[in-house]
């Protein structure tokens, strides 16, 4: 089995932000993209419009509804590799193929030993593996860190294809190792939370909740309208729509 590096000081990833994904799967398509065009994660698809389409999305995106009646509201749910810090995923590999990098603490896979036999897709209780059925292997989110530490890339884009390309800034990146980094500035203003912590694996991603307020929670229930009276006589048409939209 593998073994796990030191904890780094350095742990980068992701934050979401559940308040603000409005679910519009631009994070998947930009990561399948981007990966789709590298040598180190090509994402095949196969029969895509027959009964049993098959292909990999690292990066998936669910919507669950979250309350009742008026307080109800539609959350989109983002899913990917959280790049714990104690994996579960490293230490049953049984080749050494899935490992934990000590410089930055990115999970990652190496094809050339993986042998396909899925046991990182069992021990993950995230879902976070994808089984690649044309090389035979495992393969998983890499945070883009053939981009992230691309020189040839312009800097401002040196970060996940999916950070890049969110339309509502609801995904972040950075050092979450860093108390003083903005990510985890953000993360400590907002309560981010990790994932099934119960678990033990310790994952470094972070999940921004709701917003309260957009929840309804503690807001009064809207007042029932009152009927709208006809203008007086002589006030005319104005004065009607202007009580109207005063009310």
């Amino acid at each position: 089995m593998t073994s796990l590096p030191p904890p780094s000081p350095k742990k980068l990833g992701l934050v979401i932000d559940l308040d603000t994904c409005v679910g519009c799967q631009a994070c998947a398509v930009a990561c399948k993209e981007w990966n789709a065009g590298g040598v180190s994660a090509p994402l095949p698809d196969h029969d895509p419009y027959g009964a049993q389409p098959l292909g990999l999305w690292f990066n998936r995106v669910h919507g669950y509804e979250a309350g009742e009646g008026r307080r109800a509201r539609t959350v989109h749910f983002p899913r990917s590799c959280l790049h714990c810090e104690e994996p579960a995923c490293v230490t049953v590999c049984p080749t050494g193929a899935s490992f934990k990098r000590a410089e930055d603490g990115i999970v990652l896979v190496d094809e050339a030993l993986c042998i396909g036999c899925k046991l990182c897709s069992w021990a993950c209780p995230y879902g976070a593996r994808e089984y690649d059925y044309d090389s035979g292997t495992m393969k998983k989110c890499t945070l883009c860190i053939d981009r992230i530490y691309n020189e040839a890339v312009d800097e401002r884009s040196r970060i996940p294809a999916c950070v890049l390309a969110c339309p509502t800034s609801a995904r972040h990146f950075g050092d979450l190792g860093d108390p003083a980094s903005p990510i985890s500035q953000l993360v400590a203003e907002r309560d981010g939370v990790e994932l099934m912590p119960e678990l033990g694996m310790k994952p470094v991603n972070r999940y921004l909740p709701p917003r309260p307020a957009r929840m309804g929670d503690g807001a009064a229930e809207p007042e029932a309208l009152a009927p709208v009276v006809p203008a007086e006589p002589g006030r005319g048409l104005l004065h009607w729509i202007d009580r109207v939209l005063s009310r």
